[in-house]
């Protein structure tokens, strides 16, 4: 067929009207995206952010001196919170704050550096005060319920087990195939001075299989001092008491 050269100008014409319709679809598209995962991301924060903050945590269970620790904690900035930990037996909400030295655990629990990240696969490890925060833990029992409020979204997660280890047992802490989650405090939880021993707390996703109890640890101390009822580490987690 002849194409004369004005047909074939409006066909090069609507060629590239078509091209830059689709391509201004395709770019509003992208920007609306970008604009909703950051309304996401926005709101995310909002709550990790916010929730924790409503008021006084319970602080029935703590020690004096670790109320007097809280209170003087909150005179000082404190980073963004990296999720929220929830664990509605034992009526806990407390933000979980990056690193593990006294100062972040007098004022919430603390990430324990090398773990997993809260929202991600593997063993993440999260430390907090035995006379404090982490008190609670001592009621804690296989099938009950942990929450995590991440930037990601909200983990619900299900105990499978708690025991105790000796602070060179840092097995606890190794990495895991499947989101595990580890809640490490000092034991026993009321015991007067340096505390000898460790309470673990291991929880798995809700939907998901058990984790395989750890095995014995040769390789790294979980405490290099402990004194004054505190736990100072050699794999980043601060002091624990």
């Amino acid at each position: 067929m002849h194409v004369t050269p004005r047909r074939l100008l409006l066909l090069i014409e609507y060629t590239g009207w078509t091209l830059g319709l689709l391509g201004l679809t395709a770019y509003g598209a992208f920007h609306v995206a970008v604009a909703s995962s950051m309304r996401h991301d926005l709101n995310r924060f909002a709550v990790l952010t916010a929730a924790p903050q409503s008021g006084t945590p319970d602080q029935s269970l703590w020690s004096p001196n670790r109320v007097s620790a809280w209170h003087k904690a909150l005179s000082d900035p404190a980073p963004a919170p990296l999720a929220v930990l929830r664990i509605p037996k034992i009526r806990l909400e407390v933000p979980v704050l990056p690193g593990t030295d006294d100062r972040t655990l007098d004022r919430a629990v603390g990430h324990i550096a090398g773990t997993a990240k809260p929202g991600t696969d593997g063993n993440l490890g999260i430390a907090g005060h035995r006379d404090g925060f982490f008190r609670g833990l001592k009621d804690i029992a296989p099938g009950d319920t942990i929450e995590l409020d991440t930037f990601q979204g909200k983990d619900s997660y299900r105990v499978v087990r708690t025991w105790v280890v000796k602070p060179e047992d840092v097995s606890v802490l190794d990495p895991t195939s499947t989101r595990a989650l580890t809640l490490v405090t000092c034991f026993p939880f009321y015991y007067v001075g340096s505390a000898p021993q460790r309470f673990i707390v291991r929880a798995v996703l809700a939907a998901g299989k058990a984790a395989s109890s750890p095995p014995p640890n040769e390789r790294i101390s979980l405490c290099a001092l402990c004194g004054s009822g505190r736990l100072v580490t050699v794999f980043g987690l601060g002091q624990v008491s």
